[in-house]
């Protein structure tokens, strides 16, 4: 599962391949049919997987600290760690090929999103005792959104300062906390 989320995560969902993830791990094609039959199998189970790692994550975040500004770096520390080996957020790259992933995989993808936005609602409440629900997911969603972003365009650039600057631009216009 590593080995493929990682070959994912570098090249998309397109470009995964069952003999050269067997190749990668020592095993035969074969044994990896064997535990997913098909690739579409694979994807769900991998979307799954990686969201499944992300809740335990970030309900740690927040049982370690309530301050809203170091959950919120650390949160967007997840994403530009990703960039130190020139990957890409699984359910973002999968999200971008959406057409080409089975629809188990879109749902698992979907519950990423979610996942997210209600954990960065959590997060924004921190400080926001009365505010206005609706504006909290906006805000919420609109964060999610621009993490992913900055980790795609510095990726395009094959830069991680990008993402570093981008992030440092969103919290001085007030996106970010």
């Amino acid at each position: 599962m590593s080995a493929a989320c990682a070959m994912v995560q570098n090249r998309g969902y397109n470009a995964l391949s069952f003999r050269e993830l067997a190749a990668e791990v020592g095993v035969k094609s074969a044994s990896v049919h064997y535990h997913f039959p098909t690739k579409g199998d694979l994807a769900c189970a991998l979307a799954r997987r990686y969201t499944d790692n992300l809740v335990v994550y970030l309900d740690g975040l927040l049982a370690a600290s309530q301050d809203q500004q170091s959950c919120i770096r650390s949160y967007t520390g997840v994403f530009r760690e990703a960039l130190t080996d020139n990957r890409m957020c699984l359910a973002g790259i999968m999200a971008a090929e959406q057409v080409d992933v089975p629809i188990e995989a879109r749902a698992e993808l979907t519950r990423f999103a979610e996942v997210n936005v209600r954990w960065l609602v959590k997060v924004l409440s921190l400080r926001k005792s009365r505010a206005d629900t609706k504006a909290v997911q906006r805000q919420a969603l609109a964060i999610f959104a621009a993490v992913g972003g900055a980790q795609l365009l510095a990726r395009g650039r094959g830069d991680v300062a990008v993402f570093d600057q981008i992030i440092e631009a969103y919290r001085t216009a007030g996106i970010l906390p």
